[in-house]
């Protein structure tokens, strides 16, 4: 969100400093591991649908613009058994927006994407549209094109903390101060420590992906598999085809639900980590029951409703929050970067901003 944030800003003439506490496009918090699904039917809600139409027209103005190919369109699956969040949600996000879609029994699926073998209690949601982007690739572009538009970017920088000051705010590096009229938060996981008064909303959550080991690559490359989220009577799974690096990579939801410092969080894999993605894997797909390849860990800050923040701060109408994303947010950089931009040079969007509010949380 920040290196889109500050790209945006860039691009309009704005004088800004992009701070960063690592290394650009780095693996300590939510936006690394190679790709990042995106979608068109949301299940999560409805309203984020036009925003990913948006988004999709944004990523793609960004590859022409960094000559980068950043986003990868395989279709997208949606499936659980009737009745489930997954399935139910992302049918009524089709509905509503007028979505091109199928919906496929568990033998449609497998026929036409041989890598898949869904249980026979569950159905599937098929959107043409999805995909996945490449995180460590769209950051770059964003920040490359946003010194080129006359940003600072300050990388292994991290702030010892903000203040108001004036008509604006003051940031405290450690070797430098600086003043600004408006302050973006996009701190992820760091977010508690940046703005403690929302301390009690935020979650940072410990995840894990591994890269299987596939025995049947046909069936898993990108013309073949497209990207999914189904729920299993194990939790809710995400994955991709293979792509970039040998495996198939998958993760859960809330993979162990533990609840981390980002800066002590245990960032080693463990055999008890593998099992909570093998017991789906050897399930549903079979062809890549093999060993790990490859495994990393990364960070999902989730606010009680799982749904975004972007919102001024309470107490510092300065300070605009763009944080926490609760695991879905990258697919959304893009828009929110324009977004953003519209709230810090006119003070509002054309979007759609309110299910994003602080205030519904109040009580």
């Amino acid at each position: 969100m920040g290196s889109a944030v500050t790209y945006e800003l860039a691009k309009r003439g704005l004088s800004v400093v992009g701070i960063e506490r690592n290394s650009i496009g780095h693996d300590r918090g939510s936006s690394h591991g190679l790709s990042r699904i995106i979608r068109l039917a949301y299940f999560e809600h409805p309203s984020y649908v036009p925003l990913l139409k948006r988004a999709f027209a944004l990523w793609r103005e960004l590859e022409a613009e960094s000559g980068q190919t950043l986003l990868h369109v395989t279709g997208a699956i949606d499936a659980g058994v009737t009745g489930s969040r997954v399935f139910e949600g992302s049918l009524e996000a089709c509905g509503v927006h007028g979505l091109t879609h199928e919906v496929l029994n568990p033998e449609q699926v497998h026929r036409r994407f041989p890598g898949y073998h869904l249980p026979d209690d569950c159905m599937a949601v098929y959107q043409p549209d999805g995909g996945f982007l490449e995180p460590e690739k769209c950051i770059h572009a964003f920040v490359d094109r946003a010194i080129a538009r006359g940003a600072r970017i300050m990388a292994n920088a991290g702030a010892r903390g903000w203040s108001r000051s004036g008509a604006g705010v003051t940031v405290e590096l450690e070797n430098e101060t600086i003043h600004a009229s408006q302050l973006v938060l996009c701190g992820g996981a760091w977010m508690p420590t940046l703005a403690p008064s929302l301390a009690h909303l935020l979650r940072p959550e410990r995840q894990v992906v591994a890269w299987f080991e596939v025995e049947d690559t046909a069936a898993f490359r990108l013309d073949r598999f497209p990207v999914f989220v189904m729920t299993t009577t194990n939790g809710t799974f995400y994955g991709f085809p293979e792509f970039g690096v040998p495996g198939f990579k998958i993760g859960k939801y809330h993979h162990r639900s533990e609840t981390v410092d980002p800066d002590s969080m245990d960032r080693t894999v463990h055999a008890s980590d593998e099992a909570v993605l093998r017991e789906c894997v050897q399930s549903v797909f079979p062809a890549a029951n093999g060993p790990v390849l490859r495994s990393s860990t990364c960070i999902f800050t989730n606010t009680p409703d799982e749904h975004f923040i972007i919102d001024r701060l309470p107490g510092a109408p300065e300070v605009l929050v763009v944080s926490a994303c609760s695991g879905h947010g990258f697919k959304f950089c893009s828009v929110v970067g324009e977004i953003v931009a519209d709230l810090v040079t006119d003070g509002r969007s054309n979007h759609d901003l309110s299910l994003f509010r602080l205030d519904r949380f109040q009580g």
